[in-house]
């Protein structure tokens, strides 16, 4: 089912008014989609991504829409630059009060076809990168009580045939989040984990299985085929980096249509 524009929704809550995002991986898929919905609840929102282009356009759809955002390139796997990127955007809106890790990468692959570059791109992107803009994001999240929303996935909380080096980054972040909520929850900073699986974006493309995959295997991910839109999970994102959600803390949050129940 297809969530309808946030902006043309009455139903839409202000729970980010006079707040700050910070959302990565925000030109396409769930990033964007966050985005759009973070600066329809009134944040004021930063956006970086890999791909200038698409990172420019959906900034230009939320200023479209009467949103604000500011657009900028940022590969999270260059931490001199995550640092940089933060330090802009608090100079630019005066603090950070949510940060979304969204940006990610992943793939499926026999365990003996899986290369150690491409375990290093999935650690590099999925973790590192979250982990660096954390860490400079951390004393204006501290000063204004923020918090972190980490995009995991179901291969963070269960196994997953073919997807040996995706499922390890993504039980990293997991891990990391956790670690985060239990040493840094009484500063009143939260950490949380969204788990999203079967989402319409882009990135399924790269989730093709290997020629010779076991289908039984494979079915065992999916309890339900059917597939959710970004604005799915960008909606719990909301939830999740609200003030609403102030109790949640160290939290991993599957959207998955009962896959991961057992």
């Amino acid at each position: 089912m297809h969530i309808a524009d946030p902006f043309a929704s009455p139903a839409v809550a202000r729970r980010y008014a006079d707040k700050v995002a910070f959302v990565t991986g925000a030109a396409s898929g769930i990033g964007r989609a966050t985005a759009v919905r973070l600066a329809a609840e009134g944040a004021s929102t930063y956006l970086v991504d890999v791909n200038a282009e698409g990172v420019q356009e959906t900034a230009a759809s939320i200023a479209g829409s009467g949103g604000t955002a500011t657009a900028a390139t940022l590969d999270v796997r260059d931490a001199a630059a995550c640092i940089a990127a933060i330090e802009v955007c608090v100079a630019t809106y005066g603090g950070i009060d949510v940060l979304c890790n969204i940006a990610g990468v992943g793939g499926m692959s026999h365990v003996a076809e899986e290369t150690r570059d491409r375990l290093d791109l999935m650690y590099d992107v999925n973790v590192a990168g979250p982990f660096s803009l954390i860490q400079a994001a951390l004393p204006s999240l501290t000063e204004r009580r923020g918090n972190v929303v980490n995009l995991a996935s179901t291969a963070g909380i269960i196994g997953q045939a073919y997807c040996v080096a995706y499922c390890a980054s993504k039980h990293a972040i997991v891990g990391m989040t956790k670690a985060l909520a239990v040493e840094l929850g009484r500063t009143g900073v939260r950490f949380n984990a969204v788990c999203p699986g079967g989402v319409n974006t882009g990135l399924i493309a790269a989730f093709l299985p290997p020629e010779g995959a076991s289908g039984s295997l494979i079915s065992r991910q999916f309890l339900n085929r059917d597939m959710q839109e970004p604005e799915s999970v960008a909606a719990m994102v909301a939830y999740v980096g609200s003030d609403e959600a102030h109790y949640v803390n160290g939290a991993v949050l599957p959207i998955d249509a009962g896959t991961t129940t057992g």
